[in-house]
């Protein structure tokens, strides 16, 4: 620390975001969108539209969410007999549908989702939505954040955690660095090169600061039993952390095991009308265990009412045969349980309503333009040691070519692979077999198509170009929704439909400043060439005429052959 503890803080800080701040930039623009995730899942199922215009904004009644758990166990009877567990999501406030999902009988246990597990949507009458398109929607968003998709679960969590332990460094480092920090949100200076970088990076930090450090740490906490697995193992021995679990959040430790015997599932309705009794609150999850043998157990959760922030609601469990109470988890936890509980539901923010979702989706889009400005600063400190090092006919910096290549397929990619999962949800064949994983592999390969651009030739150009598309896609997308069968302005505006109405509006929004910033960059190329032009007119007139420089001899054939090598072009917007 020979240049003091501050200045040693700002290496911290700037090496700690860098070498994972791409990744980072995924972790937030992702989870910052999974904060819609049922309303991002509905607008990708625009058959569903017409009947949600249609129906009642109500919320329902404890009857009507027993009868819907009533034909969730009937249409799973008839169709998922053979499964060993079933999960059903009833209807909420913000996903009026009934979600079925059930695990496929000896399916892989390695292999992907869709390997896995079945799915199905049930309408209110009870009947399956047949024509809504096969589509993972917002839950691939909100996966993505976590598991990045083409990794093992286990490995992409602790990829994520590694990332976000240098993330919390960053920020603190970051507070250390910054004496002046509040009074630097307050300061904003334009057109003034790395100065207005900082500045940017700066009041995106400062203004969301509160929500940047509850994210990461929490984020941190959620898998702190996967990070820090020793102390359940010392206390529960090979029982280890399933038994601290189920002690602690109650349950029993693993799943149930099936007695080989048969016998019918007890009333489910009837299960559910006297938890809701017991809570004075619908129930929100049905999971059934073993269903069809003697040993089915049957738990029932309650749903979530934005009264508490735990992510872990009050449950019951019943013998599926008989329908005897076996016990009740999460009605009383402990301090340190219901800490953790806490811990978790502020990170995923279920328990948000509306204006507070909407705080905490803006504080999101800041820590997305706090990592990507971040990235930027440190190509903008390095170009003028790039620059100079080129003039002096040395080699240029191989570090800031890949961070500028990386740079543009990381932000300026995702921000084009995003909107094309969208739009590839809206012109992909409904019939198209495997339809959801189609949607995922053009997300991948709009991503992949901008990565391999970034590097191969890195320059503001491109930025303008990936910006330009990037934008159009988004603006576009309310005119997609209308041309492809959706609920547009003019029907879901006048009927309520918000999570429809409200998606075309962010994204219009999100399109428009976009443009915005590549109108900027243009002009901005256009005064830097004009300035240029004038320096150079200026040096030339005031040269004398016996200065001119003569005319170069004719270089020889060998020479002539060369390729002219262009001028490097900066790749920072």
């Amino acid at each position: 620390m020979k240049n003091g503890f501050r200045q040693s803080m700002a290496w911290l800080h700037t090496w700690s975001g860098l070498l994972v701040g791409w990744v980072l930039f995924l972790v937030f623009a992702a989870g910052t969108a999974a904060y819609w995730r049922p309303e991002i899942t509905f607008w990708m199922k625009p058959e569903m539209h017409a009947a949600a215009l249609q129906a009642s904004a109500q919320p329902a009644t404890p009857q009507q969410q027993a009868e819907r758990a009533r034909q969730a166990i009937e249409w799973m009877q008839a169709n998922a007999a053979g499964s060993p567990r079933w999960f059903i999501a009833l209807p909420s406030a913000r996903d009026p549908v009934s979600t079925l999902m059930w695990l496929k009988p000896n399916a892989d246990p390695k292999g992907g989702r869709a390997v896995r597990f079945g799915e199905a949507t049930l309408d209110a009458s009870g009947q399956p939505h047949a024509s809504a398109r096969d589509t993972r929607g917002g839950d691939f968003l909100y996966r993505l954040h976590f598991d990045l998709h083409y990794l093992s679960p286990l490995t992409a969590r602790w990829v994520v955690g590694f990332c976000a332990m240098f993330m919390l460094v960053a920020i603190i480092s970051g507070i250390v660095t910054h004496k002046r920090i509040f009074a630097d949100f307050f300061t904003f200076r334009p057109k003034k090169g790395q100065r207005s970088w900082l500045d940017a990076h700066n009041a995106t930090a400062v203004l969301a600061l509160p929500y940047h450090l509850m994210i990461t740490y929490t984020g941190l906490c959620t898998l702190m039993f996967m990070y820090m697995p020793w102390a359940p193992k010392a206390a529960y021995g090979e029982a280890g952390l399933p038994a601290y679990q189920a002690e602690a959040f109650g349950g029993r430790p693993g799943n149930a095991q099936p007695s080989g015997e048969k016998a019918p599932l007890t009333d489910v309705a009837a299960l559910v009308e006297q938890a809701q009794r017991r809570w004075g609150g619908l129930a929100g999850r049905v999971m059934v265990e073993n269903p069809g043998d003697a040993a089915a157990v049957i738990t029932i959760a309650r749903q979530g009412d934005g009264s508490e922030m735990s992510l872990r609601p009050p449950s019951l469990r019943f013998e599926g045969a008989s329908g005897k109470l076996l016990g009740a988890a999460g009605e009383e936890p402990g301090a340190a349980v219901h800490t953790y509980n806490v811990m978790e539901g502020l990170h995923t923010a279920r328990f948000a309503n509306a204006p507070l979702r909407w705080l905490f989706f803006l504080s999101g889009l800041m820590g997305c333009a706090m990592v990507a400005t971040g990235l930027l600063l440190w190509a903008v400190k390095e170009r003028p040691q790039h620059l100079k090092a080129l003039k002096r006919g040395e080699k240029g910096s191989f570090l800031l070519r890949v961070v500028d290549g990386l740079n543009l397929g990381a932000i300026g990619g995702l921000l084009v692979a995003l909107p094309a999962y969208f739009w590839a949800n809206r012109l992909l064949p409904v019939d198209l077999p495997d339809r959801a994983n189609a949607e995922i592999s053009l997300f991948f390969a709009a991503w992949g198509l901008c990565l391999a651009l970034g590097l191969a030739r890195p320059s503001q150009r491109l930025w303008q170009a990936l910006l330009a598309v990037a934008g159009a896609l988004l603006a576009l997308m309310p005119l997609l929704n209308a041309a492809t069968g959706g609920a547009h302005w003019g029907q879901s505006i006048p009927a309520g439909l918000w999570r429809v109405a409200g998606f075309d509006a962010v994204c219009l929004l999100l399109g428009l400043g976009l443009w915005a910033a590549v109108r900027w960059l243009r002009q901005r190329e256009a005064a830097a060439a004009a300035a240029s032009a004038k320096v150079a007119a200026r040096k030339t007139a005031s040269k004398p005429a016996s200065e001119t420089p003569k005319a170069a001899p004719e270089p020889p054939a060998s020479a002539a052959a060369l390729p002219a090598i262009a001028p490097e072009s900066p790749a920072t917007p």
